[in-house]
């Protein structure tokens, strides 16, 4: 003998109720079958609602009740069709009588406990009757059985208390003698010893099956609803959970204590005391596996993970009572919970110090005020005479817990899991773990929930693989390649560094796009050209707004004002990866200030790109420092671009057109005097001696500049143009003596005894410097390790391509990290 559960969800339309019927047809092969059903779905609401409409002399209960009987007759119709008289009358009288109980209520203006039971029992009446005749209709050889003829309860309304003695034995005789192949039973509603109509409460069909498969001993209660088992977390919010294949009571418990909504706990506790094996599928997708729930350790094919799921518990309001009068008097915890149980205010979650200082505990939001007036009314003295403090009621709170058997076993569960949430910016307000160690639960703000589940999720549930959720201000020539190498190396990523990097918003000076589940980059150009309108604080507060898990932040322009709103997305735990030189090379305070927000808010803060483009310059420079090097000086070529000028510059070209080439190729800013006049040389070295430990501002560094007065007094980009063909023979100048000394005109920074300077140099033949080629940058190290031959970076440093690539090895560290 089989017990199946159908929920509402399973039964909300005639498609799905023939999805219900072929699947108790295909298990009828595997014996008797006893198939509990719920109303209809939203059926039970529609019936409430019309009751307390009716009740409130509301005439709109009528056409909520009609809306209740076009439903029926709809499914009715399209699953045994009205022709069969015998059948619709039936079914028209006992909507009949649903209407007469409604007037009845809106006549005397009164729903009691009682009148209110037997109105929601119409629901599974009306259900079970309906899949009852479309099974007849379909061959089968069934019957309907009236739970109310088999469960017997107290006078206990809307949650009724069963009696097992008589139940059991109720159960036991009918299917002893019952000769039908299948036999369908009406959940959640009963009858009392005094034959009154009663329900039994929360999950009270789940609670009828339960009861009928515990009194027949059935070897498995499966209960059938829309999703395919208990999942990791809720898939709604978690986008990579996953169901859980095996999970033991007590799990399950403790998941849907903290808000899993496939199962209501004391609903199955009959065939708990049984160890009866639950097994949860989905009606609309039957194949699935589902979930198996049982302590029956043969079930598990392998190791156990230390933990099993993680869920929620919204809405939830966090009250404290505390004072200095508590601590060492008893009788406080005892008039607290006596006062609460009083109200009947249940407690979710409670945490008390070691001190006795404090008692902090959660209930639902709804019942805080209600919670706080009684607290403080019975504290009133304790008030008065200031050894306590009025009750704090904080609200938008919401628990998160980490359920599994195994957490107790395992070292470091509650490290783990403290350490990603912080490192995301959730503040946790309080912690408590049960003394069974079977459940870490921690209270956060409400806003940062789906970001909470996330992240823990990642930690514990999948195979560590990490997910990068970036947003970009400046796609223009550099970030366009971000973009697109981001594009061509996600699933390389995602397979060989566990690392998922997601697009969620884009930004260039004039719309912004967004997507919190990833942009999809096909035709990103164009999506983005039909934008909203941006705006840098737009930008951020839709960011903050998004809360989305190691979000980072990429600023690919040359803008002061983008680099002012750093601090603002480090103290939202957001990571910051700069291609803009501004912020680092600015005053020492501001520089500090941001490396010490980095460390604060555990938001990584990287601007490898800042100097040598895509050269592991400042990475490498960091590995020295952290392993107890030291730097002594530094010598460099650190403009891709004037190197690319003063390769290409001889007696055969001219200055203007070689600084035109190099503009139109990408290897300048879009006004070059930033590049020629040294400025953004000297901003790298001082990046380099910051990042070496030394404090320095930019004033500090000498700039030698090898431009005119004419040069650098121009007013326009076109005007510093014109000025460079005015000045052609003091640039062939400098040519012709570097040439009659066989040396090389380059563009050097140099940094030692905590002094710097950058300038044009004749470098001679031989040294490091001389054959440096194209727009490649140069940087020597000397350290008190390597204090004579100096490690040496070389490569590409200018350049969208290698500059993009350089922003994606810091997104990169920051995956790895």
């Amino acid at each position: 003998m089989q017990v199946l559960k159908f929920g509402g969800t399973s039964l909300g339309s005639s498609t799905n109720i023939n999805k219900v019927i072929s699947i108790v047809e295909k298990q009828t092969g595997n014996g008797e079958i006893i198939c509990v059903v719920s109303a209809i779905g939203g059926i039970t609401d529609a019936l409430l609602k019309a009751g307390h409409l009716a009740k409130d002399k509301n005439a709109n209960y009528k056409n909520v009740f009609e809306q209740i009987k076009k439903k029926h007759l709809l499914i009715a119709d399209e699953l045994i069709s009205v022709q069969n008289k015998t059948f619709q009358l039936e079914l028209i009288s006992q909507l009949d009588a649903l209407k007469k109980l409604l007037d009845g209520i809106y006549l005397i203006n009164e729903l009691s406990p009682q009148t209110g039971d037997k109105l929601v029992s119409f629901g599974e009446l009306l259900s079970s009757f309906i899949i009852t005749e479309a099974l007849k209709k379909k061959g089968n050889k069934v019957a309907r059985k009236n739970a109310q003829e088999l469960i017997v309860t107290n006078s206990n309304f809307t949650k009724a208390e069963v009696k097992f003695e008589i139940t059991n034995k109720n159960i036991l005789n009918y299917f002893k003698t019952a000769t039908q192949k299948i036999t369908i039973v009406p959940g959640f509603i009963a009858k009392s010893e005094h034959s009154e109509i009663t329900t039994l409460g929360r999950g009270g069909s789940d609670y009828t099956a339960a009861i009928v498969a515990a009194a027949l001993k059935v070897k498995t209660l499966e209960i059938w609803t829309d999703v395919s088992g208990m999942f990791t977390a809720n898939p709604k919010l978690v986008k990579q959970a996953y169901p859980i294949s095996y999970i033991s009571y007590q799990e399950a418990m403790e998941l849907s204590h903290f808000g899993a909504k496939v199962l209501y706990p004391p609903s199955v506790q009959p065939v708990l005391f049984l160890n009866i094996p639950i097994h949860i599928k989905n009606t609309l997708q039957p194949e699935n596996k589902g979930t198996i729930i049982t302590n029956d350790s043969q079930y598990y094919s392998t190791e156990k993970p230390p933990a099993t799921g993680i869920t929620n518990i919204n809405n939830l309001a966090l009250l404290t009572l505390q004072g200095n009068g508590m601590v060492g008097v008893p009788g406080f915890s005892k008039r607290l919970f006596e006062v609460l149980a009083n109200q009947k205010i249940n407690i979710i979650f409670i945490t008390q110090a070691s001190s006795e200082h404090s008692i902090c505990f959660g209930i639902d939001e709804n019942e805080a005020d209600l919670a706080k007036k009684s607290i403080n009314e019975v504290f009133e003295y304790e008030i008065k005479t200031y050894k306590i403090d009025p009750i704090l009621v904080e609200k938008e709170l919401s628990i998160i817990a980490l359920v599994g058997d195994k957490i107790k076993n395992h070292q470091g569960v509650s490290g783990k899991m403290f350490s990603v949430l912080g490192k995301n910016n959730i503040n946790i307000r309080a912690i408590a773990q049960g003394a069974s160690e079977r459940n870490i639960s921690a209270v956060i703000a409400e806003k940062d929930v789906k970001k909470a589940l996330n992240v823990v999720h990642e930690r514990f549930f999948e195979s560590n693989t990490k997910q990068l959720n970036i947003f970009i201000t400046g796609v223009g020539n550099v970030g366009e390649r971000l973009v697109e190498q981001i594009k061509q190396q996600k699933s390389y990523l995602l397979k060989h560094h566990k690392i998922n990097v997601r697009i969620i918003g884009l930004s260039n000076s004039r719309t912004m796009l967004f997507d919190a589940e990833g942009l999809s980059l096909k035709n990103w150009k164009a999506d983005l050209q039909k934008g909203q309108k941006a705006t840098l604080t737009a930008f951020l507060d839709t960011v903050k707004l998004l809360n989305l898990r190691n979000s980072i932040f990429i600023d690919i322009t040359a803008n002061r004002d983008v680099s002012k709103l750093y601090e603002h997305y480090l103290k939202e735990s957001i990571a910051v990866v700069a291609c803009n030189k501004i912020a680092c090379s600015s005053s020492q305070k501001s520089y500090s200030s941001l490396k010490l927000l980095s460390l604060k808010y555990n938001a990584p803060f990287l601007f490898e790109t800042n100097v040598g483009a895509g050269l592991p310059i400042i990475d490498t420079l960091r590995n020295l420092m952290a392993s107890g090097d030291k730097i002594t000086s530094i010598q460099a070529v650190l403009s891709g671009s004037l190197n690319f000028v003063f390769n290409n510059f001889n007696e055969n070209t001219k200055f203007h057109d070689v600084v035109k080439q190099a503009q139109l190729q990408g290897y300048t800013e879009p006004d070059p005097r930033i590049d020629l006049s040294g400025v953004d040389v000297a901003r790298k070295i001082l990046i380099l001696a910051r990042e070496s430990g030394f404090e320095m501002d930019l004033k500090d560094i000498k700039n030698d500049s090898f431009l005119t007065q004419n040069n650098l007094k121009s007013d326009t980009v076109d005007d510093f143009y014109s000025t460079l063909i005015e000045d052609e023979t003091h640039f062939q100048n400098w040519y012709a003596s570097a040439k009659s000394k066989d040396c090389r005109l380059k563009y050097v920074a140099e940094f030692n005894n905590r002094k710097a300077k950058v300038g044009l140099k004749e470098i001679p033949i031989g040294h490091p410097f001389y054959n440096l080629e194209g727009k490649d940058n140069i940087v020597m190290f000397y350290t008190q390790r390597y204090p004579e031959q100096p490690m040496i970076i070389k490569g590409a440093g200018a350049g969208a391509d290698v500059t993009a690539s350089g922003l994606f090895a810091d997104i990169i560290r920051i995956g790895n990290n």
